[in-house]
């Protein structure tokens, strides 16, 4: 007989990434869910460059005026990879597996597109001040008003410095 309540998982968790710290809590909530279902993780990082706009990992870009590394996506991808194996080295055992998509464009496009087959999608909070501490940021407003998916927003632990 088979239990009623556990269910196997059909897609992995989807978590955006960018670098910063609220990235880096929702990197940690979304190993420990991909955990508890047993389940794979798809860490998405969407990285654009303008010389108004560059991704979280801004030592990527060569320069305001220079535009973007050619190898960008290589760095980001290396620099995500890094992060997410660091945070499950810093939760032990036993290791999620891990897929890790770099993808250039808008935050919230990219991870919706990279959610399609997901069974949950993961995103952290940036707002700022005392206001972005009621509400959600950019990327995660436009996440949970157009996901075909559940979504957690993970909030900023108290003291984390908004980015």
């Amino acid at each position: 007989m088979t239990d009623p309540v556990a269910r196997p998982a059909v897609g992995p968790i989807v978590v955006g990434t960018d670098g910063s710290p609220q990235a880096r809590q929702a990197v940690t909530f979304a190993l420990r869910e991909a955990r508890l279902r047993a389940t794979g993780l798809r860490a998405v990082c969407a990285y654009e460059y303008t010389p108004a706009r560059q991704s979280g990992f801004e030592w990527t870009a060569s320069g305001p005026d220079s535009g973007p590394v050619p190898q960008q996506r290589d760095l980001v991808t290396q620099a995500v990879a890094d992060s997410v194996r660091e945070l499950q080295e810093q939760l032990g055992e036993p290791p999620v597996e891990v897929e890790i998509v770099c993808e250039p464009g808008r935050p919230a496009q990219v991870l919706l597109e990279a959610s399609r087959d997901a069974d949950l999608l993961v995103v952290g909070s940036r707002g700022s001040g005392a206001w972005g501490r009621l509400a959600l940021g950019s990327t995660s407003t436009e996440v949970v008003h157009h996901a075909h998916l559940p979504v957690v927003v993970v909030p900023a632990e108290p003291g984390t410095a908004p980015s």
